[in-house]
């Protein structure tokens, strides 16, 4: 009997777009099944089916590959949520979608989150730290803004930066606990967003 050649299972050369994303989305996996250190290139280039040496000829090293996963997931969620600050609606409507959006995209993308906010030290040091200050700033600030402007429409009271943090820490808790503590009991997904949204927005939005 012939021996299976244990390259059989790898693509044809080219297509370097759709490679490198398959790149992407496996080392997202793989970087939090075996955290940052034990996500090797060998383990990254074997589930895409490429040598080593072939999946260098896209990415430098895997810190690189870290980097690209977190400016591609931030660059995702400055989409949907710019495009709901611009739509025509009262501020604080256009503030809940903002972070219905950030909730949503967190449960959609659960290993993307985890990277770019639940960064852990060995991550951080490879830029998984520096791309959430740079990025993940510039999506604060919009968020932020969306927050001054409610609350220059008197619809609500207090310092911006001291509201839009105490909104998006709700959020956060939400998606981070749901999606790294999937063994407890939760209350219906839907239903435990709304509720905790509706508990914020109800204490900060004037009747």
């Amino acid at each position: 009997m012939t021996a299976a050649n244990p390259r059989s299972n790898r693509k044809p050369k080219g297509e370097g777009h759709s490679r490198r994303g398959e790149i992407l989305a496996a080392a997202e996996r793989i970087f939090v099944e075996h955290g940052y250190e034990g996500a090797t290139i060998r383990k990254i280039a074997d589930a895409v089916g490429l040598s080593s040496t072939a999946l260098y000829m896209h990415f430098a090293d895997k810190g690189e590959i870290l980097q690209e996963i977190c400016r591609e997931a931030f660059a995702r969620l400055i989409e949907a949520t710019r495009d709901l600050a611009e739509t025509p609606a009262p501020p604080e409507v256009r503030l809940r979608r903002m972070i219905e959006a950030y909730v949503t995209f967190g449960f959609d993308h659960p290993n993307a989150y985890r990277l770019i906010y639940l960064t852990r030290p060995a991550e951080a040091r490879e830029g998984a730290q520096t791309m959430a200050q740079e990025m993940g700033g510039g999506l604060f600030d919009s968020f932020e803004a969306a927050v001054a402007e409610t609350v220059r429409a008197g619809r609500m009271t207090g310092e911006p930066t001291l509201i839009a943090q105490a909104i998006w820490a709700s959020a956060h808790g939400v998606v981070s606990l749901m999606i790294t503590k999937p063994y407890f009991p939760w209350a219906e997904r839907q239903a435990l967003v709304d509720t905790t949204l509706d508990a914020v927005f109800g204490g900060l939005l004037k009747s």
